[in-house]
């Protein structure tokens, strides 16, 4: 059994380095952001990716796309967009004297919600449903959603004027939250160089086919994860809900994040055991955002991504002396 993991995980290994090495001929300078962006990927969860314009963040979407040879299809988010715009409507047929559906751009495989933000609750609310249960209803009937499916949303963080904060149960349902940040000098560098003649993302090729996809996504969920360390992503994910900053803890799916993400993380790494070590690199991403500080801490300073490192930091690690 150990050995037929341990070739499952080296033949998923090439798979896995091809998406990012073929990612990051278009993300120039941030291998951590793509290598999360790929695991979010593997666990089949979804991504919010909240930085300000222009760091690539659209690119960033593109680029998974086109590795995977999956289909993409991008919403703007506005305050005029309505559900339907998203999900799609039924019109009547006068010929056939039935109703057809007609899908909306959420019908893809992955999907690039721009500025989500943007469009009003109920327009957010048509999200719900596919992001969870990876499928949509319209006007009674129910259609499943595209295998793979991905929600890569997108945000800006310091524009407040017409935009309305995604709820709880929005944010709960992105398995990641990451932030890309502006190159270094010598990266921007770089990125106007390979942007002088045509865009490197109108050459990128297709580097794996559906089934080794799939092949990876399953290979990921056979890696050993031990009891000690879905303990330690217990207690992590509990301390969110007793710490006193917070008034809002995160809720047992962030629990399931953590151990889908940290298993993604060894087979990137090439292994077939998930470590403490994966679990502490991923907290922050994988919980800050469903969390919630409370009015005095957050007076104080206290933010979601500075309460999960002082949890990191104050619990014990499997394996290690007091």
């Amino acid at each position: 059994m150990e050995q037929k993991l341990r070739n499952e995980v080296s033949d998923a290994l090439p798979i896995a380095e091809r998406i990012m090495s073929n990612m990051q001929k278009v993300i120039i300078g941030k291998p951590h952001e793509a290598e999360l962006a790929l695991m979010t990927l593997i666990c089949q969860g979804h991504l919010l990716i909240e930085d300000v314009p222009g760091v690539g963040k659209t690119m960033l979407a593109k680029a998974i796309a086109k590795s995977v040879g999956c289909n993409f299809k991008r919403i703007q988010f506005t305050p005029d967009i309505l559900p339907s715009d998203i999900t799609g409507v039924s019109i009547y047929n006068q010929k056939t004297g039935d109703f057809e559906f007609r899908p909306g751009p959420v019908m893809a495989q992955i999907i690039l919600a721009d500025e989500i933000n943007r469009g009003s609750p109920k327009t957010q609310a048509a999200l719900l449903e596919c992001m969870e249960e990876r499928q949509i209803t319209v006007d009674g009937v129910t259609h499943p959603m595209p295998h793979p499916f991905l929600v890569m949303a997108t945000q800006n963080p310091i524009e407040y004027e017409g935009t309305f904060p995604l709820p709880e149960t929005q944010l709960d349902r992105f398995m990641l939250r990451v932030s890309l940040g502006y190159p270094s000098a010598a990266d921007e560098i770089s990125i106007v160089e390979r942007q002088q003649y045509v865009h490197p993302i109108d050459s990128l090729e297709q580097v794996v086919d559906l089934k080794e996809l799939l092949r990876l996504q399953d290979a990921a969920r056979q890696v050993h994860v031990d009891s000690l360390v879905k303990q330690y992503i217990v207690n992590v994910v509990e301390a969110t809900r007793r710490h006193p900053a917070i008034y809002l803890g995160a809720s047992p799916r962030g629990s399931i994040a953590l151990f889908r993400l940290s298993q993604a993380r060894a087979l990137v790494k090439g292994r077939d055991f998930a470590l403490p070590d994966d679990v502490k690199f991923l907290a922050e991403p994988a919980l800050a955002h469903r969390m919630i500080v409370n009015s005095a801490a957050r007076i104080q300073g206290a933010t979601g991504r500075s309460v999960v490192t002082e949890i990191i930091e104050s619990q014990s690690v499997p394996g290690a002396r007091p």
